[in-house]
C-alpha cells in the first residue's frame, strides 16, 4: 500500500506545470472532448507506469537496497531540478482522433520525465510494480484532470509556475535527505 500512495503523491507532484499537462490542457481545447482526452491520457499513463515500474522491478533485483535508495534520491532530484524548468506552450494543436492524439502526444511526454523516472524507482524501492504503477497511473490523471476541464483556461486559473517551484523545492529536500540516508551521512 505504501508504494501506491508514494507513488501517487510523487507523480501527481511531479506532473504539475510538466509536458503532460500542458499537452492535455491543449488537446481539451482544441478538440472540445475532455472525456477522450483524458481516456487517452490514462491509458498513456497506464503504459508508461507499468513499462517504468517493471524496469524499477528488474534493476531493483540486480542492486542492493541502500542503492535503491540512493537511486531513489537521484529521481526526486531530477524531479526537483525538472520542476524548476519552465514549460512553454507550443502552437495550437488540431485533432481529428481526439483519443489516439492525446495517447500518442502524452505518451511521447511522459517518456523520461520525471514521474516516469520515479516510478521507476519507487516501484524498486518499494517492490511493487503493479501498485507503483497503479499509484502513478491515478496520480498523472488526476494532475491532468484540472487541465482537461480548463483547457486553455489552466494557465490563466491556476498558478502552475509557484506550484512548479513549491514542487521543485520539496523535491530537493526530499531528495537530498533520501540521499543522506541512502549514504549513511545522517
Amino acid at each position: 500500500m505504501e508504494a501506491l500512495v508514494t507513488a501517487f503523491v510523487a507523480a501527481f507532484l511531479a506532473t504539475w506545470g510538466a509536458k503532460t499537462q500542458l499537452v492535455v490542457a491543449a488537446l481539451a481545447a482544441a478538440t472540445r472532448r475532455p472525456v477522450l482526452v483524458m481516456a487517452g491520457l490514462a491509458l498513456a499513463a497506464l503504459a508508461s507506469s507499468i513499462v517504468a515500474a517493471v524496469a524499477g522491478i528488474w534493476i531493483a533485483a540486480t542492486i542492493t537496497i541502500r542503492a535503491m535508495t540512493l537511486l531513489t534520491a537521484v529521481a526526486l532530484l531530477f524531479g526537483g531540478v525538472s520542476a524548476l524548468i519552465a514549460r512553454q506552450r507550443k502552437e495550437t494543436v488540431t485533432a481529428r482522433l481526439p483519443l489516439a492524439t492525446a495517447f500518442i502526444l502524452c505518451l511521447a511526454a511522459e517518456m523520461g520525465d520525471s514521474a516516469q523516472f520515479l516510478t521507476f524507482a519507487l516501484a524498486g524501492r518499494f517492490g511493487s510494480a503493479p501498485l507503483a504503477a497503479a499509484g502513478a497511473t491515478a496520480g498523472i490523471a488526476a494532475a491532468c484532470l484540472p487541465a482537461a476541464i480548463l483547457g486553455e483556461r489552466l494557465e490563466a486559473a491556476v498558478p502552475l509556475r509557484a506550484i512548479r517551484y513549491g514542487v521543485a523545492a520539496l523535491f530537493l529536500v526530499v531528495g537530498f535527505i533520501v540521499a543522506m540516508k541512502a549514504l549513511q551521512l545522517a
